[in-house]
Formats: structure tokens, sequence, C-alpha cells
């Protein structure tokens, strides 16, 4: 191991009077000062405090002339390398905690140690207590911390909404107008939030506006950060997790701790049904957006009610479920993560029936083409996917078949709307009951034996 060894030392949010004293000692008797930044409020007293003789570079220059971040962090790290295998310490120096937020300091500690650099961080104050502090939020109480950066990325926020959230590093309007498109999936267009610049200065500004405004106006640099507000109680995903296990607990409910996967098996069917009769209820024109919001809830309720029965009975949680689709969804999805091009929908579907095929045969499952039909669906569901199957596997004409009795084909008149067709199998209703038949029985028992019979 090389004798020579860089200090990473961090400068703190802002004023000179926030540097600790060990960083302070350490930039003292450097005998070599890189600055990441010289836009930091305390560099002009720290460049005063140098030595004499010290050796004083900023890496400013660097950003100007590297249009990526990536290139950018790697010329650093290349110049931070070259000035320790020329000097026995090396200070580099950047703002906040150098092991908070800083994408410099991984790099430089792989770097370094392929190199045979010792490294040493010198902590500093970051600007997450600061920026905390002065919304009067203890981040102990549940805070998050995210790259702005990182947000903008995302299509929805990867967060608990229930919880405080700070994004850092909000240093220009496009970023912050990034940022706002992603929020505004997961929170109103009206929640408060609060600009935060030079946290814990003199300098300190605090703007409060609505979300749907955060990028209105040009108060972004690089020491600004965004705080989100809460949703109200009993708004997040996790939130509904507890209150389930909650119920589930010894000091729970007694009926919710009786349920079992079979018991909920019927609650389930009804929840769907409900919620698909709400959607069919704005055929009129009204707006059930409630109904929708209050069903689609029932049914997150169900299968969070039954993941937490899992989770008690040691078969799985909920991290595995949700892990499963997330990667299923990506694996069968290759035109959009990864480099495969369609030419439209039909494209899409005929990929995803070949996925599928590869994913059971890698799990040595062996399907004939008329499986994966679940049996619990209703009739008319069960047959229109048996027709489906049974099309693409070239044991059915459906062409063929919706003329095969000219007598019902004719029925429709050349009209082929929803509701012509729904008046005539409100008629086969009542037909069937007429002759003590029940329809849902009757078209079942036919998929069945066209299912047996097909292959």
């Amino acid at each position: 191991m090389s004798r020579n060894r860089i200090q990473i030392v961090g400068l703190g949010p802002g004023p000179f009077d926030q540097l600790t004293l060990g960083a302070w000692q350490a930039l003292q008797t450097a005998p070599c000062v890189l600055l990441r930044t010289d836009r930091h409020p305390c560099v002009t007293e720290v460049r005063a405090g140098l030595r004499a003789d010290a050796l004083v570079q900023s890496c400013d220059d660097l950003y100007e002339s590297h249009a990526e971040f990536d290139d950018v962090y790697a010329a650093i790290v290349e110049r931070v390398l070259a000035l320790a295998a020329a000097h026995e310490t090396v200070v580099y120096a950047v703002p906040g905690h150098p092991a908070v937020g800083e994408a410099t300091t991984p790099r430089i500690r792989a770097a370094a140690a392929a190199a045979g650099f010792a490294v040493e961080l010198i902590g500093g104050l970051s600007f997450v207590e600061p920026s905390f502090a002065a919304v009067g939020i203890d981040p102990m109480d549940g805070g998050q911390v995210i790259d702005a950066m990182i947000m903008a990325r995302q299509h929805h926020p990867m967060v608990d909404v229930n919880l405080p959230l700070l994004l850092a590093q909000v240093y220009a309007r496009w970023l912050a107008s990034d940022v706002k498109l992603t929020l505004l999936n997961a929170y109103p267009a009206d929640h408060a939030v609060t600009v935060v610049t030079a946290a814990g200065s003199p300098q300190q500004r605090l703007v409060t506006l609505p979300l749907a405004e955060l990028d209105h106006g040009d108060h972004f640099d690089h020491l600004t950060s965004v705080y989100v507000p809460p949703l109200p109680p009993h708004s997040s995903f996790t939130a509904l997790q507890e209150l389930v296990a909650h119920l589930r607990a010894p000091e729970g409910c007694p009926w919710d701790r009786e349920q079992t996967l079979e018991s909920l098996r019927g609650d389930l069917l009804d929840e769907c049904a409900e919620l698909l009769e709400a959607i069919d209820a704005e055929a009129d024109g009204s707006d059930e957006s409630a109904a929708i919001c209050e069903e689609l809830g029932d049914v997150l309720l169900s299968a969070v009610m039954m993941t937490q029965i899992a989770t008690e009975e040691g078969r799985f949680q909920m991290g595995d479920a949700v892990r499963g689709i997330v990667t299923k969804l990506i694996r069968r999805h290759p035109h959009v993560f990864g480099d495969v091009s369609v030419s439209g929908v039909d494209h899409v579907l005929a990929n995803w029936d070949v996925i599928k095929a590869q994913e059971k045969a890698e799990q040595g499952v062996t399907r004939g083409p008329l499986d994966g039909i679940p049996p619990a669906l209703p009739a008319l569901q069960k047959a229109r996917k048996l027709q489906s199957k049974a099309a693409k596997a070239g044991l059915l004409d459906r062409a063929a078949l919706a003329q095969s009795e000219p007598a019902v084909a004719a029925l429709f008149g050349g009209a082929a709307d929803e509701a012509r067709f729904g008046a005539v199998l409100w008629q086969v209703v009542a037909l069937a009951h007429a002759h003590d038949v029940d329809a849902e029985d009757a078209l079942r028992s036919y998929a069945v034996r066209f299912r047996r019979d097909a292959v």
C-alpha cells in the first residue's frame, strides 16, 4: 500500500461556521487541496486559511468542458488520482458530507483502492439536517431523501407518500419540471411543496407553492432542495398493509383472523364484479369515479389480505408477489426494456405468447393449446378465451363459427354494436330460464365439452 492518501473532506452545506473542526484542520495542513467547486458559501474563507505554499485547484472547469455528469465525475476522479500520485496527501473538498449525495466519493474510493492509495473520509454537516430543520421536520419520524435526478428518471415516485420527502440538488428549472411530472402521478396538483434554498445559512429562503407550479419560478441552484409533505394519513400502500396486518394480529378483528385463502375466494370475485359494475355504470355518460375508486380499494384490500395470510403461513410476502410481477412484465416487454422492435399491437401479443411458452418450458411445464384458462372465470369470459386459444391453435375458425347458425346471425341484421349483442344475450337468458336451464351453467358445460373434444 502506497503512503499516499486522499482525504475527502466535507465543507458542510453553507457558511464557514458550519465547517467541522476536523475538516478545517485537514484543509489547513494539506499541501494540495482540490475543490469540487468554488461555488460554495464558505470557499472564500477556506481559501484564505490554507497554507501559503499549498497547491489549490477546483473542478469547475470540468463541468464546463463535459456535457454529461458521468464524464464530469470520471474526469474528477482522474484529476484526484493524478494529484494523489504527485503528493503524499491530497484533500478533495466537497459540499456537505462526502458520503451524502456525493457521486464522486464511491468512484474515488474504488479507483484509489485499485491504485493502492489510502482514502479517508472527514465528515461535514450535510444538507439533510438543515433542510429538514428549515421546514420543521424531524427526519427520525420517517424522512425520505432522494436525489432529484433519480426522481426525474422515474414515471411514478418510488416513495412512501405518507412520509416526509426531501428531494436534493434540484439545481435547474428543467429538473424541477421533470420532478414535478413524476410527483403528479402520486400527489394532487394542489399539494403544497416547499422550495428550500441555502438551508442553514443566512441566505436561507423558503418558497411554498402548489406542486403544479413547482417549475414556474427561477429559484433553483446547486443549494436548492424541495420538501414534499406527506399526504393525509392512510394514503399509502404500506398503510393498507399495516392495517391488514393489525386486523389479523392477536389484538385484531375475530372475523379477519378467521379468514383463509379459500374463504376469501368468493369475496374477491364479488369485489371484482362490483368494480366492473361501477365501470359499466359510466355507459350512460355519468362520472362514476368515486364508485370506481372505492371498488378498486376493495379489490386491493382482498389482494393485500390474501398476501398477509400467505405471509403468516410462511408461503411468501408482498415483496415476493410484487417482485414476481414486475420481473415478469419487464421480461415480457423486451420492446420497452430491451432491444426488440415491434410493428404494432399484434406483434406485441405474438411476442408475449412466445415468451410465455419459453417461461413454461424453462419451468418444465408442458401445456396443451387450450390450457391456462382459470376454471372460475364467468362462462362468457371463459368461452371467449377458449375460442381465442383454439383459433390460435388452428382448432377453431371463429369467422365460420359466427355464421354457423344463420338464424342466430340474422338476429343482428348487420348491426354488431354492444347494445344489440346485450339485448340478444338478455333474451337468451330469458329463453333458458323458460326452459328451466341456467344459461351460465349451460355455456360453461358446453365450453368444457369443447375443450375435451377439441384435443
